[in-house]
């Protein structure tokens, strides 16, 4: 099954707890705190096909655009260990009995989104020939038949033609008028158009489908445009498919007097084959590799990838109530605070409330009308509030 579209939940690790322990040996009765810290949350890889972007799947930022092989991007730090007893000794406090739980690894839902990455792409209309014609020249076999849409998703194959010498090629499922605006599953084809460098625009020269070839050309160049107009100054050639049919002679003159120049002014190259007997299909293989040999990969960085990102200050928390009346803290600091602070030790537990009272949590709660006994609560944990 081919999956060009998912959404998943990522989850880091989280640190490992520090502990609280003491030196004790033989002719050391009152050795020091020797409790070790937390280890980091082990890395998670997740392989996914080079071609993929990632975003954040409720902003939209774009995290990562994987283009290479073996390139790689975090997008959700682990927590890092909680520290031991043996780093809060102080002059102060030779034996404390603190240390932290771990931090939480980041959480997310993620948004990731496949474009091929292909040399050349085939597109036109469904049943121009697109599939049959990937089949005859790479070892790719995709599903072909005489119907609307046989091919549901993209295909790709390599074209070998001697050694040294050979390129990617996709075959995009047949695009329709209104493709651009999503009709027929549009954009999910289209953007796998994006990454190549050449366009082989394969036309029915045959007339049988009911449509003039210039009509279906034009279709297919329309919706190139309204989605990227880039996409449609790309480099293309034309390939008249079907040219053993009776009327398709007739059909490629007509529609060289009426298609007219490329967006750079150039006339189109065209080339005649039958992807059903083969004719002209090696010569036009070579063709577009000595194209590909002379065409940079174009410029396709996201459009928000130039967006400057500002970052603002956070609150240390922020109050707010729950339905229940309970008062509610919230804070990434505040809540990581609570969450690291292992409540099996008065020390650590000590220090929590002190750490709590710099912040001015104490302070704001009592100028927001908090009253002795109300319930506070802090990530998953709950006190009750004393001036």
């Amino acid at each position: 099954m081919f999956y060009d579209y998912v959404k998943i939940f990522v989850k880091a690790g989280d640190g490992g707890n520090g502990i609280v322990t003491f030196r004790r040996e033989k002719y050391v009765p009152l050795g020091g705190p020797s409790g070790g810290d937390g280890g980091k949350g082990e890395d998670m890889v997740v392989k996914v096909p080079v071609g993929t972007i990632v975003r954040d799947a409720d902003t939209g930022e774009l995290l990562a655009d994987i283009v290479e092989k073996e390139q790689r991007v975090v997008v959700a730090h682990g927590g890092r260990g909680g520290r031991g007893n043996a780093r809060f000794m102080s002059a102060r406090n030779r034996a404390p009995e603190i240390a932290e739980n771990g931090e939480p690894g980041e959480e997310r839902w993620l948004r990731l989104e496949l474009k091929l990455l292909a040399d050349a792409a085939l597109v036109g209309l469904p049943n121009a020939g697109k599939s049959t014609l990937l089949s005859r020249v790479t070892a790719s076999r995709p599903k072909i038949a005489d119907y609307p849409f046989t091919t549901l998703s993209p295909n790709l194959g390599v074209v070998d033609l001697e050694p040294g010498a050979s390129f990617v090629l996709a075959d995009i499922p047949g695009l329709i008028e209104g493709a651009a605006e999503g009709v027929g599953l549009g954009h999910r084809f289209l953007r796998h158009v994006e990454r190549s460098r050449l366009l082989l625009h394969l036309v029915d020269m045959s007339g049988l489908s009911g449509q003039e070839p210039w009509e279906e050309f034009t279709v297919i160049d329309k919706e190139l445009e309204l989605y990227r107009a880039d996409l449609a100054a790309r480099r293309r050639v034309i390939v008249a498919n079907k040219m053993d049919m009776p009327e398709a002679s007739a059909k490629l003159a007509e529609f060289q007097n009426r298609i007219g120049p490329d967006r750079n002014g150039e006339p189109y190259q065209i080339f005649e084959i039958s992807a059903l007997t083969g004719a002209g299909l090696k010569e036009l293989m070579y063709k577009v590799y000595a194209l590909l040999q002379e065409t940079p990969p174009p410029n396709i960085a996201p459009a928000d990838d130039s967006k400057l990102t500002v970052v603002t200050a956070a609150p240390e928390f922020t109050l707010g109530r729950d339905p229940d009346g309970a008062w509610r803290v919230t804070g990434e600091k505040v809540e990581k605070l609570v969450i690291m602070t292992n409540w099996e030790h008065d020390d650590s537990l000590r220090r929590l409330q002190n750490i709590l009272t710099k912040i001015g949590l104490d302070a704001a709660l009592l100028r927001a009308g908090a009253k002795d006994g109300d319930l506070v609560r802090i990530a998953d944990k709950e006190f009750d509030y004393a001036e």
